[in-house]
């Protein structure tokens, strides 16, 4: 029920790859902090290297603050807070209302579990009220697998395959998550379930998605910042297009 992350190599070079057939599942087996690390990653442009301030330990949080780190000011990249998880996953995309499905497939009907979507009008999802919609080695869905079972915000599969990991602070100090599992019934998909553990627990049933900014368009470097290095890569293109010109 794992994730097939097979790792090569030896101390100090080892590498990482995941089993082509597995690549689109949803990751499970990672902690709270696991998932911040991950977005520290992606927040400093996936750097190789140590794990230190520039690669996994400092970024969108920094993880020398332990369980009281937060989301920093300027995080690109980040795990959703519990009113963007929720927002994303129910509401109607109908303006500032609060209007809410109960289900996060746009639908206040429990979802069916049929993956054939081209055969009937949505609303399904990857849960086990009578037995696994997709039985071992995978159990997870590929993303998008439900591909007419969006939410509002098009967003897909906050309902089912694994429970998701957010920002939120329970009890002072365990962390939240959401949405519903391969092997949990269909209730836990609900608007009125939320859920919280240990962060540093890893089991099967839990993973995580990420939020980011939008970049602007006039980022080149894809930095999600418009700087002295897209300016710089302008001007070479310019430079070279006139170079051109006069071969």
């Amino acid at each position: 029920m794992g994730c097939k992350i097979e790792r090569s190599g030896s101390i100090g070079i080892y590498t990482y790859s995941v089993a082509p057939d597995w690549a689109s599942r949803p990751v499970n087996y990672v902690s709270w902090y696991d998932c911040l690390r991950f977005c520290n990653w992606l927040h400093n442009g996936q750097p190789i290297g140590v794990q230190d301030a520039t690669t996994t330990e400092d970024g969108a949080y920094d993880m020398s603050l332990g369980a009281s780190v937060v989301r920093k000011p300027g995080a690109r990249v980040w795990l959703p807070s519990e009113n963007e998880w929720y927002k994303a996953a129910y509401h109607k995309n109908d303006g500032v209302t609060g209007n809410y499905f109960d289900y996060p497939t746009s639908s206040d009907i429990v979802p069916g579990r049929d993956g054939l979507e081209n055969t009937n009008p949505g609303n399904n999802a990857n849960y086990s009220d009578n037995g696994f919609v997709i039985g071992s080695p995978y159990y997870r869905t590929v993303a998008g697998e439900f591909q007419l079972s969006d939410s509002p915000y098009g967003t897909f599969d906050q309902g089912g395959n694994v429970f998701e990991w957010n920002e939120a602070l329970h009890d002072s100090s365990k962390r939240g998550y959401r949405g519903g599992s391969y092997n949990f019934l269909s209730y836990n998909l609900q608007s009125s379930i939320l859920n919280y553990d240990d962060p540093l627990n890893e089991n099967n049933i839990v993973g995580f998605r990420i939020a980011s900014v939008s970049c602007p368009s006039a980022d080149l470097t894809n930095d999600c910042f418009v700087d002295f290095e897209d300016l710089a890569k302008v001007a070479s293109q310019w430079l070279s297009g006139l170079s051109d010109q006069f071969d």
